[in-house]
């Protein structure tokens, strides 16, 4: 039977949100970290973006900081610690999550595994390490995805059905300032024989500007052997910086320099992520096509210099040094903009929540 026109309209059930884990990991860096980590910073990341996107969201594990509490749900247990049919992961059960975001380790992690095939939850983890092996039947595409940042970290993990996506990193208390022009350059990370900060050191040179090198010291042998470098009068050593030092560092460069050595295969790559979003353009050293650098950057956004792995460190540094002269003509106001869409923790979070959230 039709409804007279006097009726009123059948009440729609009003959906409830997506109710979404964020899952922590046994590591150095307190989630979220202030500074550095990458993995960790990825995981605060999802959570902001989906929280913004309006899923609840629990932090799972005992690592998250005991401040978040006040204004997070956190449940201190970790599904590697539980076991299937007792009363803790029965309560994790009924919670009826729909996604969780976790380290890329974890769906290859048999204790792990066990306890999340009991779930009924999908799961997203993104590639962060370059030369972990998976599982075989770890991923399969669609209730358990992997992400890869790059065209040549798609490839290296095809047979888990890689679903391409840049990878955004936040960290506690480093929300973006205003973009402004700047004045010197900045190269920001850890400081070993994989990044390559001599590099940067030497396209500086090229250019008789100022370089700042922020980040803390992995391979003390490695700044040794390039000591007259790291010794310039071009140079600043900043140290590790954190928080609001951090975000006036990345925000007063004038365009951020990127360098990797010639083998290095960057999966997560947060520093483009961090500069775009500041409004600093990058000048990018790349040794080969489909890296993380050609993922992230636009001509809008940079310049990236590919240099063949087997030119001299001179070579690379002088096609280094000509990027930076053309990053340096891109307005900071403009870089941000971009930045700040491409690198946003909701589009993030949509995009890692597949079909289902």
């Amino acid at each position: 039977m039709l409804a007279s026109a006097a009726s009123p309209p059948t009440a729609q059930p009003t959906p409830d949100p997506v109710l979404v884990g964020v899952c922590d990991f046994p590591g150095a860096y307190p989630f979220p970290p202030i500074g550095y980590g990458g993995i960790e910073r990825w995981l605060w990341a999802v959570a902001i973006g989906a929280r913004k996107a309006g899923a609840e969201v629990h932090l799972l594990g005992p690592q998250w900081r005991a401040e978040l509490a006040a204004d997070w749900t956190i449940r201190p247990t970790r599904l590697e610690d539980l076991t299937p049919g007792k009363r803790q992961a029965r309560e994790l059960r009924a919670a009826g999550y729909d996604l969780l975001a976790v380290g890329h380790e974890y769906p290859s992690l048999p204790a792990w595994r066990t306890m999340w095939e009991t779930l009924g939850t999908e799961v997203a983890a993104f590639q962060h390490w370059p030369y972990f092996q998976h599982c075989p039947d770890a991923f399969d595409g669609q209730r358990s995805r992997l992400y890869c940042y790059s065209e040549e970290m798609c490839g290296r993990y095809a047979v888990h059905r890689p679903i391409p996506e840049l990878a955004l990193h936040l960290g506690l208390g480093e929300n973006e300032l205003p973009a402004t022009e700047g004045t010197d350059l900045l190269w920001i990370g850890r400081i070993d024989a994989q990044k390559a900060p001599h590099l940067a050191i030497r396209a500086a040179q090229v250019l008789r500007r100022r370089l700042t090198i922020a980040g803390p010291v992995f391979d003390p042998s490695y700044v040794a052997e390039h000591r007259e470098l790291f010794q310039s009068e071009y140079v600043t050593l900043a140290g590790e910086v954190a928080g609001k030092a951090k975000m006036h560092f990345l925000a007063d460069a004038n365009v951020v320099a990127y360098t990797c050595a010639r083998g290095y295969i960057e999966a997560g790559a947060a520093t483009f992520g961090e500069a775009l979003r500041a409004g600093s353009p990058v000048a990018a050293l790349a040794w080969r096509h489909g890296t993380c650098a050609q993922a992230a950057l636009c001509a809008n956004t940079g310049s990236i210099a590919l240099v063949n792995p087997e030119a001299p460190d001179g070579a690379a540094a002088k096609a280094l040094a000509n990027s930076i002269e053309q990053a340096t003509l891109l307005p900071a106001r403009h870089v941000q903009e971009i930045g700040l869409a491409r690198f946003d923790p909701v589009r993030h979070f949509r995009a890692l929540s597949g079909n289902s959230c």
